[in-house]
């Protein structure tokens, strides 16, 4: 295996979690984005300073005071529509005369999100409209831009309700005519005329720091899909990991929007191959690009094939690297990595088959160990959907997993077990090159251990702190030394490949050494933030029988209220308990109930204690009973119905 021969010196192996995209980029010895002949943003374009008007108006104390109050008072005015509508609108209408100022004041600003947030169709058009004369500044000022952003993202929520927007147009005919901006546009009007303006300027709005924001909710909007990673990214700051998780697993919302956005999309998208490479080197650019083609694979396959034709061609195109295919230097580049990474999810199996012949084969070792190449690598895994793909990608990479993971780079693997467990193919191999790989495959008595071994990502011999000499037998495994050390720390990564490994078709062997653990042992998992989600697996993967499940779950019986009082275990035991017969929750109430004060006194227990209903446990047994049966049978009800 990758690692060679054991020794005290090499044995000594923590296979470290991946490491943080920007940290490895320094100190690599890669050039810049612009260089190895790819283009840099324009001059022009770079150069080119955000507009401000002649005469920037400022808002005043007392302004801002007014406002402050007035949206105080609107978060604490009655539930009832009419009014609440009513002071939206007063609010709106004032806002309408200082919008400008409103947007670009940091305090003014996150005011004027939170009252979009209630506004109505028409006072939300107006505000917009008011702010249009100065659409570049706004959208470039990096206060404007949030306040752009929000107007962008209410429109969910007022393209589901054209009944009310047909009753506002009725209401307002007559203060339409008296607008002090004109006829008023509708909604519509005001999306495509914004689409129209960066449509003009494209590559300066998808370049600016602060306007790549509006181009990107812009995207979505056209599209009628928001994405939750992009949300997520508006929010606040996240690691690097966290991103790309987010990312991988983006669950978009849809909505209605007209035929017309549809068509300016397709529109926008053909801008982005009059500059392809400048999409494809410039960092802020690239995530434009990297939005608009999750956007268009969701709405519009076509186009978004051809984005990705011309992102491959291109990167095809250039001087080659040393090791072979001229994209491989662009892999391991990090602003056209990420670029790839989105590309990869997005293609079709035909497409991807053909970009792993002509590209990544023969390539996954070293894309493997190097720092910011695996990731790519990793989506290339995740996009894997055919057996026949996955025989070639598996062929070539499985004899490096130990080396990979003693690099640091374990999300490879972790990608690498979910595309099997996903494809369905692979299984048993891999499950048996990951015992060799954490040094638990032989002698066989230590296979029992390799479950706390997986999610801690350390080896045997470092997990259990032993010191083997060069060439020497491995030792049998010591249950009694297992059975007394505590439980190491889990890894978010560790927790991952468990929870893959507890919905392959013969899960077995995870099972059995989840069942060795003692009490505190599987009590620590459970409190775990990264180990509760193997319980998750364990209760709803179907490859798991219910005599499996119970053989795991028994040995937290005596450790309940640990469990109830704490964050992560209390969600576990409502986990148990939703998917518990009446007898097993019987015990369970039971056990719960010696201790029924300590519960209700502590942050977490009390809930558990509500939702065991344990007060009546105590109190009125027949009662707790006939309620839980009753649950119990609308469960089974539920559960013949989904069958059928």
């Amino acid at each position: 295996m990758g690692l060679g021969p054991r020794s005290a010196h090499k044995a000594r192996r923590q296979f470290q979690g991946a490491g943080r995209r920007g940290h490895a980029a320094r100190g690599s010895g890669r050039s810049p984005p612009g260089r190895n002949g790819c283009p840099r943003l324009p001059a022009a374009a770079a150069a080119r300073a955000e507009q401000a008007p002649e005469a920037l108006p400022h808002l005043s104390p007392e302004a801002l005071g007014y406002f402050r109050r007035a949206l105080s008072a609107l978060k604490v005015a009655p539930d009832a529509a009419e009014e609440r509508d009513l002071m939206v609108r007063n609010i709106l209408k004032e806002v309408e005369d200082q919008a400008l100022a409103l947007a670009t004041n940091r305090t003014g600003s996150e005011m004027l999100q939170e009252l979009l947030g209630f506004s109505p169709l028409k006072p939300l058009c107006r505000v917009w409209a008011a702010l249009r004369p100065n659409l570049r500044f706004v959208a470039c000022h990096r206060c404007g831009v949030h306040v752009l952003q929000s107007a962008l993202l209410q429109l969910p929520r007022l393209l589901r309700s054209p009944a009310e927007a047909e009753e506002e147009e009725e209401e307002e005919e007559e203060e339409e005519e008296d607008g002090k901006h004109g006829p008023l546009q509708t909604l519509e009007e005001l999306v495509l005329g914004l689409a129209a303006e960066v449509s003009d300027d494209f590559l300066f709005f998808c370049g600016d720091t602060h306007g790549s924001f509006v181009v990107r909710t812009l995207l979505q909007v056209l599209g009628g899909t928001l994405l939750e990673s992009e949300r997520a990214r508006t929010r606040g700051s996240q690691s690097s990991e966290t991103q790309r998780t987010s990312a991988r697993e983006c669950k978009p919302t849809d909505f209605e929007v007209p035929k017309t956005f549809l068509n300016c999309l397709q529109d926008l998208s053909a801008c982005f191959l009059k500059d392809i490479a400048v999409f494809i080197t410039d960092k802020i650019s690239s995530f434009c690009l990297q939005v608009a083609l999750q956007i268009l694979h969701h709405r519009l396959p076509q186009h978004c094939a051809h984005l990705c034709d011309a992102v491959v061609n291109y990167l095809s195109s250039r001087n080659s690297s040393a090791s072979g295919s001229p994209l491989l230097l662009f892999l391991r580049d990090q602003t056209s990595s990420r670029l790839l990474e989105q590309v990869l999810l997005v293609l079709d199996p035909a497409r991807l088959q053909r970009l792993f012949e002509d590209h990544f084969q023969g390539q996954l070792h070293s894309l493997a160990a190097h720092p910011i190449a695996n990731f790519p690598l990793q989506r290339l895994l995740d996009a894997v959907t055919s057996p026949e793909l996955l025989s070639l990608v598996f062929e070539e990479l499985s004899p490096a997993l130990e080396a990979v993971l003693a690099q640091g780079h374990p999300g490879v693997v972790v990608a690498l077990v979910e595309a099997c467990r996903r494809v369905g193919a692979h299984q048993a191999q891999v499950l048996q090159l990951l015992l060799e790989a954490f040094h638990c495959a032989e002698p066989s008595s230590r296979q029992v251990a390799c479950a706390p071994l997986f999610a801690s990502l350390l080896s045997y011999e470092v997990y259990y702190e032993l010191a083997e000499e060069e060439g020497a037998v491995p030792a049998e495994h010591q249950v009694e030394m297992a059975t007394t050390r505590a439980l190491r720390e889990v890894t978010v990564l560790g927790s991952l490949l468990l929870q893959h490994l507890l919905y392959f078709s013969n899960p077995g062997l995870v099972l059995r050494s989840l069942s060795a653990l003692t009490g505190p042992q599987l009590l620590a998992l459970a409190q775990s933030p990264a180990g509760s989600h193997v319980f998750d697996a364990i209760l709803t993967s179907p490859s798991v029988t219910h005599k499996q499940r119970r053989r795991v779950l028994k040995t937290l019986k005596g450790h309940y209220v640990p469990l109830a009082c704490s964050r992560h275990g209390s969600r576990v035991l409502d986990a148990i308990w939703s998917g518990a017969t009446l007898g097993a929750r019987k015990e369970i109430a039971a056990e719960l109930g010696e201790q029924n004060q300590e519960l209700i006194q502590d942050a977490f227990g009390h809930h558990v204690a509500r939702n065991v209903a344990l007060t009546t446990f105590l109190k009125r047994r027949e009662t707790w009973e006939q309620q839980q049966s009753a649950v119990a049978k609308r469960r089974r009800a539920l559960n013949s119905i989904l069958e059928d």
